[in-house]
């Protein structure tokens, strides 16, 4: 696919029309586009995750270029890649700044989004994150310039309590690997169970690279939970966790972070994943959606699931706000954003939308939902908001 990707660093190359004797430049021509950054990660511990907006970011972009662009011009996507570094992204920030960026989306992971942040605040550039679940990213610094498309990490933890509520587990296992994330994981999954009023009967970790879980699952087991939460995200250690479960015969229902939403486990674990129920922001049966996955396996020849969905969100709600701004300037287009209402994207749940007029964090709280993996394929919604 042909998009327009420019290596701004290039330097200005200068055509002399003769007998005119006009001088012209090349970065003429890039006068004509309007200049939109992308911060993302190709190389470092978030590229997995940040390959699959992009390839969301890009297909908006060839859908809005083909009709007409915004405000008679061309976007022009500057990419850079901060390798999930806050140090590198605040740099890279600098870097589409100084290039001609009116605003900004980063992709990459939370921490260096909020370091990016930092630079885009003082130097009053509109900035998006399509895909941050970081709370602080909107809490922390009283930047009027960024905002949040996607659902908190709290709104996916209260959507999934809601869900445990319904159930009414009452009695519930934790299971984690050690990586920092999956740790993570485990505790916000335990203060909010717990202050929810379920009892934590069993609490066990598989470590990265064991190759056996019975051990710790036989101890699950015989504490009798009516549910086993799992945070793990390394696929080696989730492959051993639901090996053992099988193994043992076990039958309580399994939970799981949005992780479980990437195709990768499903993959590499075929089969072992059936009837477990994972936080998503991604309903496949919504009209929106609808129209979204069959753009996308029209573009890429695959179906897609909900990272591509936050790129073309994003970039689409962007656009959308420079549109009806009128105008390249950040100022209006800041304004423009802070006033989106009513956005309804392949993302959310049905009857939910991006609204950022209340609050730069603009993902519905009815917005999340849980689904279950049917048939080695993420299924259907079976609940949504909280």
């Amino acid at each position: 696919m042909k998009t327009q990707k420019t290596n701004y660093l290039l330097r200005p190359v200068f055509v002399t029309i003769i007998g005119l004797g006009i001088l012209i430049s090349a970065t003429t021509a890039f006068a004509e586009t309007i200049k939109i950054g992308v911060i993302t990660d190709r190389v470092g511990n978030s590229a997995a995750w940040a390959k699959p907006i992009e390839e969301g970011v890009e297909m908006a972009l060839k859908e809005i270029n083909g009709s007409n662009g915004v405000l008679g011009k061309q976007i022009e996507l500057l990419y850079e890649s901060d390798q999930s570094k806050p140090d590198i992204s605040a740099t890279k920030a600098r870097k589409l700044i100084d290039a001609g960026v009116v605003a900004i989306l980063s992709i990459s992971n939370s921490p260096s989004t909020q370091q990016a942040q930092t630079v885009t605040m003082k130097a009053k550039i509109p900035h998006m994150t399509p895909a941050n679940s970081a709370d602080y990213l909107t809490k922390k610094l009283k930047n009027n310039y960024f905002f949040q498309m996607g659902p908190l990490g709290s709104t996916q933890i209260r959507t999934l309590m809601a869900y445990n509520k319904k159930n009414n587990f009452k009695r519930v296992a934790l299971v984690k690997d050690n990586s920092g994330l999956g740790t993570y994981l485990g505790k916000i999954f335990k203060q909010n169970l717990e202050k929810g009023g379920t009892s934590i009967v069993a609490e066990q970790t598989i470590e990265i690279g064991s190759t056996d879980a019975i051990p710790q699952l036989q101890k699950v087991r015989a504490a009798k939970p009516d549910a086993i939460y799992h945070s793990g995200i390394v696929v080696s250690s989730m492959a051993t966790f639901f090996k053992a479960y099988h193994q043992l015969g076990m039958k309580q229902p399994i939970l799981g972070s949005f992780n479980l939403s990437v195709p990768r486990y499903l993959e590499v674990i075929p089969g072992l994943l059936e009837g477990v129920t994972f936080i998503d922001a991604f309903d496949p049966d919504k009209k929106e959606a609808k129209a979204f996955i069959n753009k996308y396996k029209k573009e890429y020849g695959k179906v897609p699931f909900a990272l591509p969905a936050y790129g073309y969100d994003g970039l689409h709600v962007m656009v959308n706000a420079i549109r009806r701004a009128g105008s390249t300037d950040p100022d209006a287009i800041r304004a423009a954003l802070a006033a989106t209402k009513g956005y309804v994207g392949a993302l959310g749940a049905k009857g939910t939308s991006v609204d950022f007029s209340k609050d730069r964090a603009g993902f519905s709280k009815q917005g999340a939902v849980v689904r279950v993996i049917k048939n080695n394929t993420h299924g259907p919604v079976v609940h949504s908001g909280y």
